[in-house]
């Protein structure tokens, strides 16, 4: 049966029916692992759209005429919790596919110790880190991992196109102290100094403390122009407080993590006039377009959380490669059908049970076809890595109103300017 929710609460409801197993119980399912951070505000709405799009993959026809079961467990953006989440479904569930997760600090360990050793294959909505890519060029993740989330190179190049549009002469840096903050922060200040932004300060943010002052004073310190925060929203309601309460100037540029309405709603919109947030984006396409329409029907509300387009497509060319696969397929196996629903040659597709019921038969006869979803029409490179555009958004009394759109040829532009 399709789930039909309505606005966020019903997500939350969601993740945990799928958590607790209450769903319908089938008469042939294969067991699809699904990890995200259900427990924070913005991670319910990642899982849940990876949960709608099994039912619509489901409900076109599924795998050998068996149902995907998706086993949905949260990982609380905690490597522990992810790790242990994920031991359970290898070991426990014998999942072969694992879709998530969103934090990079999460997901290497996930696919470093548990999912790539195992042989299991491993798709992410959401990681951004560029050491995922060396990783994979290592040989590490033998050809298991994908992603469909750009690589932090993107938006720390947005920032520093922002800072310098802005007129900023200097910055200073608060970053996560984890895998992903320690690597857009150093990207970050690297595009900064290219823009013609002096960074005087990089300071890292631990989450769990009881106060951020110390850390906060010392940013204070180098009398910056502006200040580029790469945290989640948990510590950055902490760390803004901390900042504004001291004197800090409200010239904010952050990352897509704290795209949150929880942070928004802590700090108050009043000193959040001039904050400038960065992101990836999904081209201008007929496809994306029509996942906005899609998603809207089927929560009530448009998208507007990160990485939600990107979940629906990890799901639906992750699902559709096992279903090429077959029920009885290995990790391996289903990561050799990937280029089978990404090919630039084959027929398109699009993300619709319409589509994917298309996608199946052709799938079946052995013919490649060509996904156009909420972030276009996907193509992996080697590394399991996307490119994408990108956008500059700010918060607004409604939502996120986007503020710029930045083609990806613009992006790529300032990426070669930054190697000359």
């Amino acid at each position: 049966m399709k789930r039909k929710l309505t606005g966020f609460a019903a997500l939350a409801a969601l993740a945990i029916m799928a958590q607790a197993g209450t769903a319908a119980a089938q008469d042939c399912a294969v067991k699809v692992g699904v990890v995200y951070p259900t427990s924070i505000d913005w991670g319910k709405p990642i899982a849940a759209t990876a949960l709608w799009v099994t039912d619509m993959i489901n409900e076109a026809g599924g795998i050998d005429g068996c149902k995907f079961e998706a086993v949905l467990r949260d990982d609380q953006s905690d490597p522990k919790v992810g790790v242990d989440a994920a031991k359970a479904l290898v070991d426990l569930d014998k999942v072969q596919l694992l879709l998530g997760t969103v934090a990079s600090g999460v997901t290497i360990p996930m696919l470093t110790s548990v999912t790539a050793p195992a042989g299991v294959m491993q798709m992410s909505c959401c990681s951004s880190s560029n050491r995922l890519t060396q990783i994979a060029a290592e040989g590490t993740t033998k050809g298991l991992w994908f992603r469909t989330f750009a690589t932090s190179n993107v938006q720390a190049s947005v920032a520093a196109i922002l800072a310098r549009d802005s007129g900023y002469k200097t910055i200073s840096i608060l970053y996560k102290n984890d895998d992903w903050g320690q690597d857009i922060a150093k990207l970050a200040a690297a595009a900064f100094e290219a823009a013609g932004v002096t960074v005087v300060g990089s300071t890292a943010i631990t989450d769990g403390q009881p106060s951020y002052r110390a850390e906060v004073t010392e940013a204070l310190g180098a009398k910056a122009d502006a200040v580029y925060m790469a945290i989640y929203p948990k510590e950055g309601i902490s760390v803004v407080r901390e900042w504004l309460s001291l004197g800090g100037t409200q010239n904010i540029i952050g990352t897509n993590s704290l795209k949150s309405d929880e942070f928004k709603e802590a700090v108050g919109m009043r000193y959040l006039a001039n904050f400038q947030g960065t992101d990836t984006s999904t081209p201008r396409t007929d496809s994306a377009t029509a996942f906005v329409d899609a998603y809207t029907a089927q929560f009530g509300a448009a998208p507007s959380g990160p990485g939600l387009p990107n979940s629906f497509d990890a799901a639906a060319i992750a699902l559709l490669a096992y279903a090429a696969a077959g029920k009885d397929a290995k990790g391996a196996d289903i990561a050799a059908k990937v280029p089978m629903v990404t090919d630039p040659a084959g027929e398109k597709i699009g993300g619709t049970v319409e589509g994917f019921t298309k996608a199946l038969a052709l799938l079946k006869e052995g013919k490649s076809v060509s996904y156009q979803g909420g972030t276009g029409a996907v193509v992996f490179d080697a590394n399991g890595d996307v490119s994408a555009p990108a956008v500059a958004w700010a918060f607004g009394d409604s939502g996120i109103e986007e503020k710029r759109y930045i083609p990806l040829e613009e992006v790529g532009a300032f990426m070669d300017s930054m190697a000359k």
